[in-house]
């Protein structure tokens, strides 16, 4: 009985701890976007893979980006990679060949791109696919890149299912819970979706030399701006709507990859998750156990858990929905699906606690910290 009031409370500590810095937080995803500032050219650049679900709109937000001077590069490995009739008429499409045997698809054309900017160019913005930014998206990322001290600025993904299902809406708030960590202070990681630092830190950080033989481009950018004792700074004003949808065969493996790789490359940030969780999902059981058991006031912690994890998914809601401009899904259906999360992220970091292959858009990976290697 010892140990399951031991979860129980220890459960309700963790999500009350979780509050602290939410207010600060929230100012911080509600302050409006930065008045008009330095426009330095920009390259701006994203690779292509086939066919992504609204690719040829995606394409066209970037295109249509509200900045007086940047290009807009699409690379990919070869040109079945650019499915016909989705590049813009401005975008300049510029292939990688075939990588070599410890390079990802995605960096192999990332460094493609940077090896065909613009000399003009200043800032290096990096964008996917498969989500679709808002005009002053591309103003936000750059202005928070220019200070000095900041190595990198960079957005997140916020998904708003195109259909229903449960699927696709569970990723949803999974995804925001993510989302929700970011803040004023400086971030723990950048996501490559949505990315800024200036060329001559890019060169001088070594990113384009780390990068070669790697599968994750953001997750080696940040270890570089890390090291260099440089800021990763979040910019609410370049969170990028995604509005596809997901079977639930599609969610569970994504969950894991995303988890697989940060195992790999922040294995410290994976113990944290993964010790966190065990202690949440174990409390459930834990408090039902008790309950039955004689002790029904062991349901009130159970209660004031959820209740903290419900009431901040639907606040994610709002703040997401404050820097979008625009709705952000619905807070009632994120916070009604916050239970289901927590044992999401369970099941996503035990699938990727043990083994080191990645599957990634049709090829298959065996990942190192310092080198993959194509498995085919």
């Amino acid at each position: 009985m010892t140990a399951l009031w031991f979860a129980v409370v220890l459960a309700l500590v963790l999500a009350l701890a979780s509050l602290r810095g939410d207010s600060a937080k929230a100012a911080y995803w509600r302050a409006p976007l930065p008045p008009s500032g330095p426009a330095p050219p920009v390259t701006l650049m994203v690779p292509v893979k086939g066919h992504d679900e609204g690719l040829r709109e995606n394409l066209a937000a970037l295109a249509a980006q509200d900045y007086p001077d940047f290009e807009l590069i699409v690379c990919a490995r070869e040109p079945a990679g650019v499915p016909p009739d989705t590049a813009p008429a401005a975008a300049r499409i510029v292939y990688s060949g075939a990588p070599d045997a410890h390079t990802g698809d995605k960096i192999a054309n990332l460094l493609a791109a940077i090896a065909a900017a613009r000399p003009a160019s200043t800032v290096f913005v990096f964008a996917d696919s498969d989500a679709r930014p808002l005009p002053h998206w591309l103003r936000s990322l750059v202005q928070a890149a220019l200070p000095a001290g900041t190595g990198v600025a960079t957005g997140y993904r916020w998904y708003i299912p195109a259909r229903g299902g449960f699927a696709s809406h569970l990723r949803a708030a999974w995804n925001s819970s993510i989302a929700g960590s970011f803040g004023p202070a400086p971030g723990l990681f950048c996501w490559g979706g949505a990315m800024a630092i200036r060329r001559a830190e890019f060169e001088r950080l070594g990113v384009g030399e780390a990068w070669q033989g790697q599968v994750s481009d953001d997750y080696v950018l940040a270890a570089c701006v890390r090291r260099a004792r440089l800021r990763i700074a979040f910019v609410p004003g370049a969170l990028t709507p995604a509005r596809d949808h997901a079977p639930i065969s599609e969610l569970l493996a994504w969950s894991a990859r995303q988890m697989l790789l940060t195992r790999v490359y922040r294995p410290e940030l994976w113990t944290i998750a993964f010790l966190g969780h065990i202690v949440y999902c174990a409390a459930m059981p834990a408090a039902v156990i008790l309950a039955v058991s004689g002790h029904p006031a062991a349901l009130v912690p159970l209660a004031l858990q959820l209740g903290v994890s419900m009431a901040k998914a639907a606040r994610r809601c709002g703040w997401a929905a404050a820097a979008l401009g625009e709705p952000a899904g619905s807070p009632w259906l994120h916070a009604a699906l916050a239970p289901a999360v927590t044992w999401l992220w369970l099941y996503s970091l035990l699938a990727s606690a043990t083994g080191n292959v990645l599957a990634w858009r049709g090829v298959r990976y065996r990942l190192r910290r310092t080198r993959c290697d194509r498995l085919g």
